[in-house]
C-alpha cells in the first residue's frame, strides 16, 4: 500500500516509481525477497509499480512476489469478488500489469459471503493448475471460514492455501485466540499485516506523520486508545538503545506461526528497522512488559 499513484484517489501518502526506487534499491540489498502487493492498491499502480521495480532492480526468479483480489476494481460481475468471473480475469490483469507470467502466492483479499466457496476454490486451483499462480494464501477472516475453504479444497484435491495475512500486533492480538491455533495446526505460515499497527508503537505516543495525519484506514481498525502499549514499546527500546519499531517487530517475530510481517515502507529507516528487528530476542520480562496492557477487543479489518 505504499506505493501508488496517488492522483488515482488511493492513498496521499503512497510513493510514485521516483519516490520509492530508493526503498526498492535498498530491500534487495537487504536481501528482502518476498514482495506482496494487491490489485487494489493504487487501483492497479502498486502492482505496476512493482513490476518495474522488480525489472529494474533485481530478477524475477529472486523474488517471491504476492499480489491478492476481492475488493472492487471496476463495475460490472467480473470487476470485484472472489467468484470464477472475477478471479480469471483479476489474475490476468494483475499479471499484465506485474510484467511476469505468473505469481508465487496469490492471495483472497477478503472472504466472499456472496461467492460459494466451491466456486472460489475451485477457480483458485485452476490458476495454479493453468501455471500462473505457484502458491495460495487468504488474509483477513474468521478461522472457521478459512477452516471451510480448507476442508473444501481437501475433500475435492484443489490446492489449499498456505498462508494467512492477517492483522496482527501488540495493538490487535485478538488472532491468538482461535486463528494462530488453526494456522499452527493446519501448517499454514501468518504474514502479518500492520505488525507496527499503522506505526503506532513505533514511535512516541501523539507523534504524527504524513499517514497518521490522513490515513482513515488506521482509525478504523485501531481505534483503541493504547498509549500504556506505545510507552512500554518506548521503555524496552531505550533500554536497548534500539528504535521503537524494532521492538515491536521482534515482539511479533517471535510468535511461532508467524513467517514474515507485511511492512510498508515510506522511508529508509522503515526497511533497516525491519531487518534489524530479525536479531533482536526478547527476554521473557521484556515480552511481559509488552504484553501486560493489552485489552481483548473486537477483531478489525475485514
Amino acid at each position: 500500500m505504499s506505493f501508488g499513484d496517488t492522483s488515482r484517489g488511493f492513498n496521499e501518502w503512497a510513493l510514485d516509481d521516483t519516490a520509492a526506487e530508493p526503498l526498492f534499491r535498498q530491500a534487495v540489498e537487504l536481501g528482502i525477497t518476498f514482495w506482496d502487493t494487491a490489485n487494489a492498491y493504487g487501483y492497479g499502480t502498486s502492482e505496476e509499480i512493482v513490476g518495474r521495480a522488480i525489472s529494474k532492480y533485481t530478477r524475477r526468479e529472486d523474488i517471491v512476489l504476492a499480489t491478492k483480489v476481492f475488493f472492487t476494481m471496476h463495475d460490472g460481475p467480473g470487476g470485484a469478488g472472489l467468484s470464477r468471473r472475477a478471479i480469471l480475469e483479476q489474475l490476468d490483469d494483475s499479471l499484465r500489469r506485474l510484467g511476469t507470467e505468473y505469481v508465487d502466492l496469490y492471495q483472497i483479499h477478503r472472504f466472499d459471503p456472496a461467492t460459494p466457496v466451491e466456486e472460489t476454490m475451485e477457480a483458485l486451483h485452476d490458476m495454479v493448475k493453468a501455471g500462473k499462480v505457484r502458491y495460495l494464501g487468504a488474509s483477513s477472516m474468521w478461522a472457521w471460514q478459512v477452516a471451510k475453504m480448507q476442508y473444501l479444497a481437501e475433500r475435492h484435491g484443489w490446492t489449499r492455501f498456505v498462508s494467512m495475512q492477517n492483522q496482527y500486533s501488540l495493538m490487535q492480538r485478538e488472532d491468538e485466540r482461535e486463528m494462530f491455533g488453526l494456522l499452527a495446526d493446519q501448517g499454514v505460515g501468518s504474514i502479518p499485516w500492520s505488525p507496527l499497527a499503522k506505526g503506532r508503537p513505533a514511535r512516541p505516543w501523539g507523534q504524527q506523520t504524513a499517514r497518521s495525519d490522513t490515513d482513515a484506514t488506521a482509525r478504523w481498525v485501531l481505534p483503541h486508545d493504547d498509549k500504556p502499549i506505545a510507552d512500554a514499546v518506548q521503555r524496552v527500546a531505550e533500554q536497548r538503545g534500539v528504535p521503537m519499531a524494532q521492538v515491536a517487530l521482534a515482539w511479533v517475530l517471535h510468535n511461532p506461526v508467524v513467517s514474515a510481517p507485511i511492512v510498508g515502507p515510506t522511508k529508509p529507516e522503515h526497511l533497516a528497522d525491519a531487518a534489524a528487528a530479525l536479531d533482536v530476542t526478547l527476554t521473557d520480562d521484556e515480552t511481559s512488559a509488552l504484553e501486560e496492557h493489552y485489552t481483548p477487543r473486537q477483531p478489525t479489518g475485514f
